[in-house]
């Protein structure tokens, strides 16, 4: 049966019976009174107190702050803590407050409970799939896009002209597999409540009208009378009222490294488990109001900050926009007010602008970019549930873990570097002996560790014959055997426990001397965060195995931890070499998060939870909270609450945030995160939270994923120089030769263009590309100042080679090549239009268009860096395909011809002169313009810095609403065409869900606390009410 480490290893006896367990503290210090029965008329010595790491934190019962005499069942007075807090005040006040007894409730006052305080489980809310896959047409990029779509099929059908389908098809096909791509990986997302309520336990033993029943849990309510025993889930949280050598295992709700003894009065929480023992309480809390349901809360509650992909693509596809609306404008103004175009070649001009500047693929090629990514991280045993936690893995700056099962093994052992003895054994024989006094087989834990010291189980019982065992209980709160060692043939008994109870055995070498030296090692452990084991040794007097012993002897003292895992320390140096700082936040008592802290090399600069309420003392170097959270090495004592708070501290300071964890207590931080990470053999809960998941023990995946996600980032930014370029050369191109030429490119091409680009960018996901050694961030100006210069140059290319056709017959002359109407006047082409111009401009667009990647993904010259083979092939496919359809394309829908081989080989040698110059602008650029770019970042970064040490930096970074606005429209969120939806009654049943993180500040809260002073207790159900003892 298991046993928990205060039980078995802490230093804190029972307090007297004769005390109120009411009134008792939760653990209190143990006093071990110096007596020997041998001297009854000995004068009792001065009590020793061997002190256990975190008693000093625990507090006393208190009575409820309400006139007792006048309170009614409200939910306000129940869940206002600064009034009740149920969790720690007398049994009898909370009795009274619930207005129950240990008989139970009613069938009546338990349906009429039920109507008021819900179901005891968690809400989920659905999205409707349809809405949700709509969700991603619904943002500025798609906009114009659905806008080029209604001009091509509406507003361009008109003067004897059909609308342009092939225009619409083209367009409406993009936006179709960019939403469907997006849907897919967003649908699989949001699974975190879900995981938390399968935890809950389905059935629960309550008493109603006095007779014991089997129920549904949904159906508890508080004042109900709950019976769990060993292997039971807890299905609400409670109060103990009987207790029969109870212990809970509660490390997937509190962070806790063993399962922690119970006793009456204490309380239990809803989904934790039931290791030993039996037990009777009453409910106080049901549903999103228990220490679990909180906890699904902050995951669960809607985050109103923009991904911050989606941030970045509002501030790229801004720039498209703005870029496109300006020529657009222009050629309003220009080709109707000035050139008197006619409706449709107006339209037709207009069309190239939107379908060729808008970069409608973007999310879609960084959406596979990142699938890709995850593909890979899957090499690593790494599982990423949102792709786009990729892209923010790359720039996390702090990663905060969590200590039990994550930096830890969350399993005990012997540490045999701090081994005390006190006789002539050395350390190895002290544990042999503490071995000897453990069970082999349904070992609990401070078993288990002790036989797995010795690397070799056998040699527990090797050498022995095992006559007696006494296993541990909470009286004796030890273990003893006596055994027959072979060798000798003498008996011997060995025992191992709590110190204060083997000190007392000890008359054989028990001295004044030896009591303070056991209690300041004691001390030292405590002090390390380390649980004393003590081990005792004596010899059995004749052949009698139950006969007495000539006294124990206390031979040494063994301290049991949570050792970290083999691979942790190295990753979190790993981890610190790229510049992301680890942070440790744990639920675990602070002297334990210091010591594993040292032994990790994270420093000791830790505080427990409750500054994060107090805030810094009066004598701290601190000025404000912030401040100390980002200077801090760790917090311990936390609890859900605390770690969501501190992500969001951390986020609001301007740092992208990672969280490691492995319980149901992680999962809010989890959530709010940007990256969440469970670590191997983490719970439901935290899975459904995380944005990756680890399949493999330890956290050396972490920064494998790191690297990976600096790869995948550098593709990205790659990308997207690539694509504003694209914007620039498209949009300003086509506008100059419309406003010089009178220009009329044909739409559709430009949609061949875009399909060309883009299906030979999607190989981009696997390029080869190094990362970075320092967190990546977009830098917006950078990016920008990259693609207006190459746009421009790109654009003179283009402007460039159609000026030396129209204006001279240079090529006509030196190659032979003509086109379809090659009449000229004063040597000037006459037909501007001509369908083999228009074929030679998509030609040298669609090469050196392409050919522009090249560059943007090089530091140095193109050919210094070799591509990845896709992406070369797809380079090469796509322009052999461009060849081709500039030799044959001849499509009547569109005005086009196609060109001699002669004209096709001008073009390629045209593009390969303009092409070289491109690596001489970025370095240009780089040393220029990019560096006092830089320069003007480090400067406002330092100044932030320092405003900040100074006043405390706000919580969130102050967004106009404006932006604010501007920022959501890209994110892939329905929330415009629900709220439509709604308005209409097209919704169903909406099942809102608590968004505080305390437990009384809903507006349900108080609408029912009103109800029930309108319903006084223990009145007649309402007609019509089901009561769960029907279910």
């Amino acid at each position: 049966m298991s046993t928990t480490l205060n039980e078995k290893a802490g230093e804190a006896a029972q307090p007297p019976a004769t005390e109120d367990l009411a009134t008792q503290e939760p653990n209190p210090p143990v006093q071990v009174v110096r007596t020997t029965s041998e001297a009854p008329s000995q004068v009792a010595k001065k009590k020793r107190q061997y002190k256990e790491p975190g008693h000093d934190e625990q507090e006393k019962p208190s009575h409820a702050k309400v006139d007792m005499n006048t309170i009614s069942l409200t939910a306000e007075d129940l869940y206002d803590k600064d009034k009740v807090d149920l969790e720690t005040i007398v049994i009898p006040d909370v009795l009274q407050l619930l207005q129950c007894t240990e008989d139970g409730l009613t069938h009546e006052e338990a349906a009429r409970r039920y109507e008021i305080f819900g179901p005891n489980k968690l809400e989920d809310k659905q999205q409707n799939p349809f809405l949700q896959f709509l969700g991603f047409m619904w943002n500025p990029l798609s906009w114009v896009m659905e806008a080029a779509a209604i001009v091509a099929i509406i507003l361009s059908n008109g003067q004897g002209s059909p609308p342009d389908w092939e225009d619409f098809c083209g367009i409406i096909a993009l936006l179709f597999v960019n939403s469907a791509i997006g849907f897919y990986e967003e649908r699989n997302a949001g699974n975190a409540v879900r995981a938390l309520m399968d935890s809950l336990a389905p059935k629960a033993k309550c008493k109603r009208d006095g007779q014991w029943l089997e129920i549904e849990s949904a159906f508890l309510v508080p004042g109900d009378m709950i019976a769990f025993k060993i292997g039971d889930i807890v299905p609400a949280d409670c109060r103990l009222l009987e207790a029969i050598n109870v212990s809970i295992d509660q490390a997937a709700l509190t962070g806790e490294s063993l399962p922690q003894n119970k006793k009456v009065g204490d309380q239990c929480f809803s989904g934790s488990t039931c290791k030993q023992g039996e037990a009777e309480g009453v409910v106080i809390s049901t549903g999103p109001n228990t220490f679990f349901g909180r906890a699904a809360s902050l995951v669960g509650q809607d985050d109103d900050t923009t991904g911050h992909l989606q941030k970045i693509l509002a501030y790229i596809g801004s720039f498209c926009l703005v870029t496109i609306g300006i020529f657009v404008l222009a050629e309003i103004f220009c080709l109707y007010a000035g050139f008197r175009y006619r409706y449709r070649r107006g339209l037709n001009n207009i069309l190239v602008l939107l379908i060729g500047g808008i970069p409608i693929a973007m999310p879609t090629v960084l959406s596979v970019t990142l699938a890709v990514g995850a593909t890979q991280l899957a090499k690593y045993k790494a599982i990423v549930t949102r792709i786009t936690a990729i892209e923010e893995l790359a720039g996390v700056t702090i990663l905060c873990s969590d200590k039990t099962g994550t930096l830890t093994t969350n399993k005990l052992t012997i540490d045999r570097n701090t081994v005390k003895t006190y006789s002539t054994f050395n350390a190895d024989q002290v544990i042999l002996l503490a071995a000897y006094a453990s069970r082999t087989e349904n070992q609990d834990a401070i078993d288990q560790a002790t036989i797995s010291a010795l690397g070799d189980t056998n040699k527990a019982r090797e050498g022995i014959k095992l006559l007696d065992f006494k296993p541990f209980n909470p009286v004796d709160k030890r273990t003893e055997i006596t055994y027959r060692e072979e060798s000798s043939g003498k008996l011997k008994r060995v025992t191992k426990g709590m110190t204060g109870v083997i000190i007392e055995l000890c008359t054989r070498n028990k001295t004044e001397e030896l009591e303070n030296r056991l209690e300041a090692d004691v001390e030292d452990y405590a002090a390390r965060g380390l649980r004393a084991l003590a081990v005792a040794r004596e010899d059995v007097m004749g052949e009698d195995h139950e006969g007495e012993g000539d006294g124990f002897e206390l031979i040494g003292l063994l301290s049991i931890f949570d050792p970290p895992r083999d691979d942790t320390k190295q990753t979190i140096d790993d981890a610190q070499a790229l510049g992301v700082k680890v942070k440790m936040v744990t639920g675990d008592q602070l002297a334990i998060a210091k010591e594993t802290g040292r032994r990790l090399g994270l420093g000791d600069h830790m505080y427990p939870a409750k500054v994060l309420k107090e805030g810094p003392g009066p004598d701290s170097k601190f000025n404000n909270l912030d401040s100390m959270i980002l200077d801090a090495d760790g917090f311990a004592g936390v609890f859900p609450e605390h770690k969501y708070e501190i992500v969001k501290r951390l986020q609001g300071l301007g740092h992208l945030v990672a969280m490691t964890g492995d319980g149901a207590n992680d999962a809010p931080a989890l959530s709010r995160a940007n990256v969440g990470i469970a670590v191997e053999g983490a719970t439901d809960a935290a899975r459904g939270a995380a944005d990756i998941v680890l399949t493999e023990p330890g956290l050396s995946t972490i920064v494998h994923a790191i690297r990976q996600s600096r790869i995948i980032f550098q593709r990205m930014r790659n990308y997207s120089i690539y694509a504003c370029a694209v914007t620039i050369r498209i949009v300003v191109c086509f506008a100059i030769l419309a406003f010089t030429y009178k220009f009329d490119f044909p739409p559709f091409m430009i949609l061949v263009v875009a399909l060309l680009n883009d299906g030979t960018i999607m190989t981009l996901s696997l390029d080869r590309v190094l990362p970075s050694n320092e967190p990546d961030a977009w830098n917006l100006a950078e990016i920008f100042a990259y693609a207006i210069a190459y746009g421009l140059y790109l654009t003179a290319s283009t402007v460039a080679l159609i000026v030396v056709i129209v204006q001279t017959n240079f090529f006509e002359r030196k190659f032979g090549v003509s086109l379809t109407n090659p009449a000229r006047r004063n040597n000037v082409l006459i037909d501007k239009n001509d369908p083999q111009l228009h074929m030679i401009a998509y030609l040298q667009v669609a090469i050196i268009s392409q050919a522009l990647i090249f560059v943007t993904r090089a530091h140095s010259f193109f050919f210094m860096e070799r591509p990845s083979v896709a992406l070369m092939a797809a380079f090469c496919i796509a322009q052999l395909v461009s060849s081709i359809i500039a030799a044959y394309g001849n499509w009547g829908f569109t005005d086009i011809d196609p060109i001699s081989g002669g004209w096709i080989g001008i073009v390629w040698v045209w593009n390969i002169i303009w092409f070289i110059p491109l690596d001489w602008i970025k370095f240009a650029m780089r040393a220029t313009v990019i560096k006092k770019i830089h320069e003007r970042e480090r400067r406002r970064v330092s100044a932030a810095a320092a405003a900040a040490a100074a006043q405390g930096a706000p919580l969130e970074r102050p967004v106009s609403r404006v932006q604010s606005i501007h920022q959501s429209l890209y994110s892939n969120r329905t929330s415009f065409i629900k709220r439509t939806m709604g308005r209409f009654n097209l919704g169903g049943k909406v099942n809102v869900k608590p968004s505080e993180l305390k437990r009384i500040s809903s507006i349900q809260t108080h609408a029912t606390g009103q109800t029930l002073q309108r319903h006084p207790s223990r009145v007649a159900s309402r007609p019509g009410v089901i009561g769960p003892a029907k279910h």
